[in-house]
């Protein structure tokens, strides 16, 4: 029978080996930098922002491109080990994270996973991890208990099978009866003030206004909305140009540490 306790090593080269398959990665070995950019607070129209965003995700991208690996991978851990030591993230009993990448320069995720998953110490906590339907912004979160619930789907990004190994459908999120605590999310860019620039799929956004919607119709308390970021990826304040269908999260961790954004934030995080 099946062992399903794995170590972070192996969680990591599982998610690796999927992820490299179909990117090609050439990472030059550039000094440490941040990004600074300008914008046009008084735009409003939408076309000039989602125009403005499109060069921001190209201009980071760049950015993340450069990188040192060894100031990346030295990042990736410094992110985990912060998060994995908060007694938030040791409280949260209900999580949704994401699946990193490194073809798309997403902090690393695995070692998280790996703990959650197999540490029993974290035996009480359930994990949900997204699994995208369609090109439309529809996305899922679906219970594992293992990695190699796992597999890769088209684009060769893992995810999870919508059917377990007894052919029984997955547990959705939107579905149980009980609230998340917490979410982990990726995304391209971010600033203090809680905006975020995801890769322009609007998965995210849209998952995460409907789980709001949800957890305000049930009168269950709102998740902790927390992104992972380097320290790169912090743009300063007013960068970010925003639509009313962009959701704000709650709190950054970066390699510097938490970066509470609202009162939620501060109260949960006891900071």
């Amino acid at each position: 029978m099946m062992t399903q306790w794995y170590t972070t090593a192996s969680t990591k080269a599982l998610i690796a080996l999927h992820c490299w398959r179909r990117h090609s990665i050439s990472r030059p070995f550039h000094h440490h930098q941040r990004l600074k950019m300008t914008t046009n607070h008084g735009d409003d129209n939408l076309d000039a922002i989602f125009k403005h965003k499109r060069m921001l995700r190209t201009q980071v991208k760049k950015v993340l491109k450069a990188i040192d690996p060894s100031l990346r991978s030295q990042q990736d851990n410094d992110i985990q080990n912060i998060i994995l030591g908060a007694p938030w993230f040791k409280s949260s009993i209900r999580l949704c994270a994401y699946i990193s990448c490194s073809a798309l320069r997403e902090v690393d995720t695995s070692k998280l996973l790996s703990e959650i998953l197999n540490d029993p110490i974290n035996g009480g906590k359930k994990l949900y991890v997204p699994r995208v339907e369609d090109n439309n912004s529809h996305m899922r979160m679906l219970n594992i208990s293992r990695i190699d619930d796992l597999v890769a789907n088209s684009m060769d990004i893992l995810e999870p099978a919508p059917f377990d190994s007894d052919g029984n459908a997955r547990e959705d999120v939107m579905l149980v009866n009980d609230p998340v605590d917490l979410f982990l999310l990726p995304g391209l860019a971010f600033d203090r003030s809680g905006r975020r620039i995801g890769r322009g799929g609007g998965y995210y956004d849209t998952f995460l206004e409907n789980y709001q919607e949800l957890a305000k119709k049930r009168n269950w308390k709102q998740p902790l909305l927390v992104a992972l970021s380097y320290s790169e990826q912090i743009l300063e304040e007013g960068v970010i140009p925003i639509t009313p269908s962009d959701v704000p999260i709650d709190a950054l961790v970066s390699p510097e540490g938490v970066i509470p954004i609202n009162t939620a934030a501060f109260n949960r995080m006891d900071l």
